[in-house]
């Protein structure tokens, strides 16, 4: 039997149809993988196509919650039971939906319950320090963690002049990080970050261009509601909070 933690190869386990997709995962079907696993600090078994001995991301794998891989199934690119969450704090602190999402799909995969071997928690992985600096109390509440994240990366394209690539890879890697080297710093692991979360948000992470927002001012049952846009209304009265 291993101990925790330690690392073992698996040479054969029958008739589990979810770790049957894992493996198809990690390799083509014409090639030969080796498949690695281990128990987590919460005992549940974790996979990975290769040895590891650095801690890495653990991502859920959907419908096999009893699974972790260290590769994320990026099939996924959103979860409509988020999507008013992720539109209302969005809008609220004028950031683009699509990045709020792609964020959470890079750092959780959707998963509220996700936690990393550093201790990034929940759907946009915060650190216990950021979870308390931004006030949140629960952060596997998926309103409490958006509301959060959300907020912390809306600070972070204040601090970069709306340099989309500067705040994310601050988000990964930390500002002292960005600071250090007045760029994105040249750590693998967040350049592949900030790349992948561009890629998801459909756009260029590495313009330095400012997003210009639109807010304009609704009545609805006698409330004035505002409204937060990239595009220019078409009437009525409105200013630009953001350019």
């Amino acid at each position: 039997m291993p101990i925790d933690g330690e690392v073992y190869q698996i040479p054969c386990i029958p008739s589990v149809a979810a770790l049957a997709l894992l493996v198809a995962m990690f390799a083509p079907a014409t090639a030969s993988a080796q498949i690695y696993a281990w128990r987590d600090a919460n005992g549940t078994l974790v996979l990975s196509d290769r040895e590891l001995n650095t801690p890495t991301k653990i991502f859920e794998v959907p419908g096999a919650p009893s699974y972790r891989t260290t590769t994320a199934d990026d099939r996924a690119v959103s979860a409509p039971r988020f999507d008013d969450l992720v539109l209302a704090h969005a809008q609220r602190h004028s950031l683009r939906p699509e990045l709020v999402r792609a964020v959470i799909q890079v750092e959780s995969g959707f998963n509220p319950m996700a936690t990393s071997p550093k201790g990034a928690m929940g759907l946009m992985q915060l650190m216990p320090a950021t979870a308390r600096a931004l006030g949140v109390r629960n952060p596997y509440d998926p309103e409490d963690n958006i509301r959060g994240g959300t907020r912390y990366l809306r600070l972070l394209l204040d601090k970069y002049d709306g340099n989309e690539q500067l705040a994310l890879a601050a988000y990964n890697a930390g500002s002292g990080a960005v600071d250090r080297y007045g760029k994105v710093p040249p750590y693998r692991e967040t350049r592949d970050y900030v790349r992948k979360v561009a890629l998801k948000a459909g756009a260029d992470s590495g313009s330095s261009a400012k997003l210009v927002i639109y807010k304009s001012i609704e009545i609805i049952e006698g409330r004035a509601v505002p409204r937060y846009s990239t595009q220019r209304p078409a009437a009525g009265t409105f200013e630009i909070v953001r350019r």
